[in-house]
């Protein structure tokens, strides 16, 4: 049984960020951290060691295999900076091509710093991503 390892923790945002070696990284994780929380209105939650997340949603695949998983977030790795965001959508990739310098990989897009992009892109991906999980993974009432 396949067990997730990438939860939703205790963990301090802040303190988590702060371990950042890189002083331009850390202040990108900074700048990307009011930038999320701005554009989606959630708050924001370590998921597993390394993740930051905002939001929530449930997913069931047609394996059976299911979930949480945050909505969008970051990772300030120590390579490049990953932008977790929905990989599904075709509007995605429309915004991708306005987006600046970065690669896309199977589920985030990596940037190497802030600089390289445009925040405006990231908020329109931001908010692209929450309404596509959003209508397709809604929440049970």
């Amino acid at each position: 049984m396949y067990k997730l390892k990438t939860k939703e923790t205790d963990q301090s945002v802040i303190e988590f960020i702060e371990q950042v070696e890189s002083p331009k990284k850390r202040e990108d994780a900074y700048r990307l951290l009011d930038l999320f929380a701005e554009t989606s209105g959630y708050e924001a939650k370590m998921w597993g060691p390394s993740i930051i997340g905002f939001g929530r949603y449930h997913y069931r695949y047609d394996s059976g295999h299911e979930g949480d998983a945050p909505l969008v977030g970051f990772s300030p790795r120590k390579a490049k900076i990953s932008l977790y965001i929905t990989t599904e959508d075709s509007e995605r990739e429309k915004l991708l091509a306005l987006l600046g310098k970065h690669t896309s990989g199977k589920a985030c897009v990596y940037v190497n710093k802030l600089a390289d992009v445009d925040e405006d892109i990231i908020k329109q991906l931001i908010k692209q991503s929450i309404q596509f999980l959003q209508e397709r993974y809604p929440i049970d009432r």
